[in-house]
């Protein structure tokens, strides 16, 4: 099976490298070798390969930044995504397209579901959301998965934590803002699974349960066996730019219903994570 993967570079990126290296014959670009907001550029690159699986890892995910950086923020996330897919419809490959919880704008007091609408809050959120609605319109043979609290080989919150642990003797997190943590290891299992049907369409996929971002910081420091002292604070106390949801915890619905869930609960995936990949923070 060919894969062509976009985004190669980024932590995701990373870790399908590494799952995929040995089972797939793998086609990787990062920004450097090819620009998604580029649709001639994308279709020279697909029809040369003429892949089966087109992955798309690539996105512009800074939320703050792209409050300042709409344009930009929408090329990526939803032009690229529109163009990728409309190059995979006209050369019949697969999509796997990554979205985002910032789809969502938390109100729920359950976990959202494929089904829900869209109310994002930031323009990262925006962007992904019509990056979505795009693919859906160009239609073919596509998979949007959603995902949340991404972390993995690159630059994380779980990273962040472990650095500032042995810079200060006291971290203040944001703790009721609340969602789930994501290893990239997991988000591999269920894009192989579900790129190797014809079950096209959207589905969750998060690690199981759910925490807020200081309960996620204070299982960290526990997992990493440090004594730095956590405290809680409201989302008002610590101003930003972009709107958060307060709630994006996901139901992995669809994944069940398939028979496709193969995600952990988040505490054992990150237990995972700090045992293998951060014995050196």
């Amino acid at each position: 099976m060919k894969i062509f993967l976009v985004g190669a570079n980024g932590q995701l990126g990373r870790e399908i490298k590494r799952q995929f290296q040995n089972k797939y014959e793998l086609f990787l670009h990062g920004t450097d070798t090819l620009n998604i907001t580029d649709f001639d550029a994308v279709d020279t690159a697909i029809a040369i390969v003429k892949p089966d699986v087109v992955i798309n890892a690539a996105a512009y995910t800074n939320v703050e930044k792209a409050e300042e950086d709409c344009d930009n923020a929408f090329k990526v996330n939803a032009i690229g995504a529109e163009n990728l897919a409309i190059s995979c419809k006209k050369h019949n490959s697969k999509l796997v397209h990554i979205s985002t919880d910032y789809v969502f704008d938390g109100t729920k007091d359950r976990p959202y579901e494929e089904f829900d609408q869209h109310n994002p809050l930031s323009v990262y959120g925006r962007s992904k959301s019509f990056g979505e609605k795009l693919i859906e319109q160009v239609g073919g043979k596509y998979f949007i998965l959603r995902t949340s609290w991404l972390y993995g080989d690159g630059n994380n919150f779980v990273r962040t934590m472990l650095r500032l642990s042995k810079e200060k003797s006291e971290i203040s997190v944001v703790g009721d803002q609340y969602g789930t943590p994501t290893y990239t290891k997991d988000l591999c299992w269920a894009i192989e699974k579900v790129m190797c049907t014809t079950f096209y369409g959207v589905y969750h996929a998060s690690n199981e349960g759910s925490c807020s971002w200081y309960e996620f910081a204070k299982e960290i420091m526990t997992g990493a066996k440090r004594k730095t002292i956590m405290k809680s604070l409201t989302t008002a106390e610590y101003p930003v730019k972009a709107k958060r949801p307060m709630n994006s915890v996901m139901e992995n619905r669809m994944l069940k219903l398939r028979g496709l869930n193969t995600m952990r609960p988040w505490q054992e995936a990150l237990k995972d994570y700090l045992e293998h990949e951060c014995q050196q923070l």
